[in-house]
């Protein structure tokens, strides 16, 4: 039992309580207009425990079990969201024999008794803390069970190939025939290459799930806080005209194409002249080395300078991108054109480029291209699932080659299947179902 709403006053507070005892408790809590009925609200008076009568009104819903969300007996109490209220419904419930629900129990009971699995309840979790619709969606579709769908065609293949060499295993006398080994070779590339696929989505998947962060860097007074202020349409930065403002890190949230971003502000990359700057200095260089995406900031109407281009090359192969702002003063929408390939012209001041900025940024943080958005890995459990399972074919690919006993196969073979089995839940142990719900908010 649990208050499944944000702490805190709202319109409705909702109390939930799930077990074989569900429905004998909450009819002691409530008097009901009308008996309970599966998947049907039922208007109900809350007593006052002091005087009898009535303090409140409410909605019962009743869910039989297995028909529930936890796949248990199930009630949900919708009263006026008033702390008074509802803490007063937990004792009754306490007195009445309930305990309190742990964090993501409500959930873990569902996957326990089969109504989600693994991939499903952490995906419950995720559309929870969605910040974007983009990733609400990403959710909803794992909720739905995309994940599961795309390592099924790979699990099933593995179970045929670890089938076929029992079936030669365990009738040799019977002359049954195996796959040679150039067919097991075969079987085992085709299922290592959808795995190798779904591995490759973990970089989308983290970035949907975790968002990530973009530096703005680059030498003192070139604009990157008046950029930093354009991108979130408001003023969070301090702009002057005096080189070295910015000191300290400024961070801002923001969505780029869905994804949630964190924009990091920093300290212009010159020589300090004092031990604050010098700090600020160093946590610039610290971020550009940590952060997702980079965004180089150079003032068009100047020369490139040596440590610029030093910067800009240092960058290659990251996800970077090079903006050549203050392109509205004098020359300054040329002056660098052939020196800096691939830049984009931009002014703060003016607004000119920023349009083309964050298609840019966008196209930056977008899912790689050919990747599916069906079935994404979005967490490190899921993706050292997989890798275990490829690391276990590989290991079996190896044995083929040195003509170890299919017996000895077979051991490589079924270590991939139980980390596959581990992805969606099929088996797993009690410590990862812990690391898992005790993410989770009380009263889901």
């Amino acid at each position: 039992m649990a208050i499944s709403t944000p702490p805190g006053r709202g319109g409705i507070g909702m109390v939930r309580l799930s077990g074989p005892h569900a429905a004998e408790i909450a009819k002691g809590l409530v008097r009901l207009r009308a008996p309970l009925e599966h998947a049907r609200a039922r208007v109900a008076e809350i007593p006052d425990p002091e005087s009898g009568g009535r303090i409140d009104e409410a909605v019962v819903t009743y869910f039989a079990g297995p028909n529930s969300y936890t796949g248990e007996e199930l009630v949900e109490i919708a009263a006026h969201g008033s702390p008074v209220i509802l803490d007063m419904l937990v004792r009754a419930a306490l007195r009445a024999g309930a305990r309190l629900a742990r964090p993501g129990e409500f959930t873990e009971r569902a996957f326990l008794s089969g109504r989600l699995d693994l991939t499903q309840a952490e995906a419950v979790r995720d559309l929870i803390e969605a910040q974007t619709l983009y990733q609400a969606r990403i959710a909803a579709e794992q909720m739905g069970g995309a994940l599961s769908r795309r390592v099924q065609p790979a699990k099933q293949k593995l179970v045929e190939l670890i089938a076929l060499l029992e079936a030669g295993i365990d009738f040799a006398e019977d002359d049954v025939d195996v796959a040679p080994d150039e067919d097991i070779v075969t079987r085992m590339d085709t299922i290592a290459a959808e795995l190798e696929a779904l591995a490759r989505s973990f970089e989308h998947g983290r970035m949907v799930h975790a968002g990530l962060r973009l530096a703005i860097v680059g030498r003192p007074n070139v604009g990157k806080s008046s950029l930093f202020n354009r991108l979130l349409e408001r003023e969070r930065a301090i702009v002057t005209a005096a080189p070295g403002t910015t000191r300290d890190l400024v961070t801002e949230r923001l969505s780029l194409g869905g994804i949630p971003v964190e924009l990091v502000d920093t300290a212009g990359l010159r020589e300090a002249v004092d031990e604050a700057e010098a700090i600020g200095i160093r946590k610039s260089h610290e971020t550009l080395a940590e952060a997702d995406v980079v965004l180089v900031v150079l003032d068009a109407s100047a020369p490139l300078r040596e440590d610029e281009a030093s910067l800009i090359a240092r960058l290659e192969g990251r996800r970077a991108l090079v903006v050549r702002n203050k392109c509205d003063l004098d020359g300054g929408a040329e002056a660098r054109e052939d020196l800096v390939a691939h830049s984009i012209a931009t002014s703060a001041v003016t607004g000119e480029g920023l349009g083309a900025l964050r298609e840019a940024l966008a196209e930056l943080v977008r899912n790689p291209a050919g990747e599916s958005e069906a079935g994404l890995l979005t967490s490190l459990r899921q993706y050292e699932a997989v890798e275990g399972a490829r690391a276990s074919l590989s290991a079996a690919r190896e044995a083929v080659g040195r003509r170890i006993p299919h017996e000895m196969l077979l051991l490589d073979l079924y270590g991939g299947l139980r980390q596959l089995d581990g992805l969606t839940g099929e088996t797993t142990t009690e410590d990862i179902l812990n690391r898992i719900f005790s993410t989770f908010c009380i009263g889901k």
